[in-house]
């Protein structure tokens, strides 16, 4: 068994290197010419494996994120200016104004202020449809083949001084620190200094306003990264899955394999496959995994998430027989965390499909190398996207009623061609 499963592990790795070392060089913003190109390569890829249907699939999208937040981040500085200047009713009309655009765009609302300010663009999604397909129920897999940029506030410095200082703190704590309240505290101490006529407290929303303000513009200004990690970690895990199902279909399980662009613009990608393809999934017969930037160290299983305020994700016993396949596989699955960014999972969470969503971290609690210059293929822990791929496969069998029992002990795994 342990020649047969390092032979596995050799194939399926080659697999996933192809998939990154092919994509990273292609400058892949969202809504971009590199990510049609990345699009257009995967599918041609996909379509190399006998038996998967591909399919680009063109959408609306808006564009990223950070020229939105940073008119919003302005607005809270003007908010802060009129109240100090005594205009107290003006100042507060412009701090609702900006606190409801900024919570409206990270929170996924319905983005009533992107539509009405930004120029409509095109993002493209892959559908990719493998498995039984005839069958009763659907496993859908997703990830995303844009990729973000950079900014200072990425910077992982801080963190792994603490964890090398106090490794036991940073360990106690599977909840980032919310990032977003910054952009939230400032039109919301502008507001309570306004009603109590505390000018220390608009002087506050004054400065967490330039401070918000400066980061988002500092990612505005920023380049795209390589990506390796976030997110063709899951790209690549998306395209050994259709080699592992081109062996082995479970059968009475379609399956489909997405991969969304414009995620980094917030989920425009995965707002638009839902839309298109919402009337095939039927509710109680489909179910989602999100491969979310699984290339670090360890592998986790994230409960929720939320830039603002924490939402659950929907079915909770999907995470759980996902945890109990990781356990047959001797993959170390690490539970308890919630995610202060937010990912294409809480699209389908929020529309009742239950969801388990991987990521991967270091030692110090955070992505490898996220939204970092060095994002590169070299600095991508390929044994952990295998775990990745491996894992999924083993849901879908369960799925689909083929599992072998639960129990201790790395299993054997599947075979793949030339292993």
């Amino acid at each position: 068994m342990g020649s047969e499963a390092s032979r596995l592990d050799g194939t399926l790795e080659g697999i996933l290197s192809e998939v990154v070392e092919a994509l990273a060089p292609l400058e892949r913003t969202p809504c971009s010419p590199g990510e049609r190109q990345a699009a257009e390569w995967l599918a041609e890829r996909l379509r190399a494996v006998a038996g998967v249907e591909v399919a680009l699939e063109d959408e609306p999208s808006w564009g990223t994120f950070p020229p939105t937040a940073t008119g919003l981040g302005a607005l809270g500085i003007v908010a802060a200016a009129l109240t100090l200047r005594g205009r107290r009713t003006a100042g507060a009309l412009v701090a609702i104004a900006g606190l409801a655009g900024l919570v409206d765009e990270v929170q996924n609302g319905p983005r009533l202020l992107r539509r009405l300010v930004r120029r409509r663009r095109s993002t493209v999604n892959l559908v990719a449809r493998t498995g039984d397909r005839d069958g009763t129920g659907t496993l859908v897999v997703l990830a995303h083949h844009d990729a973000p940029q950079t900014g200072f506030l990425f910077d992982q410095t801080l963190q792994r001084r603490l964890h090398q200082i106090a490794p036991h703190v940073v360990e106690r704590f599977k909840t980032p620190l919310p990032q977003w309240w910054i952009g939230v505290a400032g039109p919301l101490a502008t507001l309570a200094g306004g009603a109590t006529g505390r000018r220390s407290f608009v002087r506050v929303g004054l400065a967490l306003g330039v401070l918000g303000t400066a980061v988002v513009a500092d990612l505005w200004r920023s380049p795209t990264v390589p990506g390796a990690n976030d997110n063709l970690s899951g790209v690549a895990a998306l395209v050994a899955l259709a080699e592992l199902l081109r062996e082995r279909r479970p059968a009475g399980l379609r399956v489909l394999l997405v991969s969304c662009g414009a995620e980094e613009t917030l989920q425009d990608g995965v707002r638009a496959f839902l839309a298109r393809h919402g009337d095939e999934l039927a509710p109680g017969r489909t179910w989602f995994v999100n491969l979310e930037t699984v290339g670090s160290p360890h592998l986790v299983l994230l409960e929720a998430e939320g830039p603002v305020w924490m939402e659950r994700y929907a079915g909770p016993w999907l995470r759980d027989l996902l945890a109990r396949r990781a356990e047959w596989l001797g993959v170390e699955l690490h539970r308890g965390f919630r995610a202060r960014a937010s990912t294409d999972s809480v699209i389908p969470s929020r529309a009742g499909y239950p969801i388990a969503t991987l990521v991967s971290m270091t030692d110090w609690r955070a992505p490898a190398n996220y939204h970092l210059p060095s994002d590169v293929p070299a600095n991508l822990d390929y044994a952990t996207v295998a775990d990745a791929t491996r894992l999924v496969y083993e849901l879908a069998r369960a799925l689909a009623g083929q599992a072998p029992p639960a129990a201790p002990g790395r299993g054997p795994g599947p075979a793949l061609p030339g292993s």
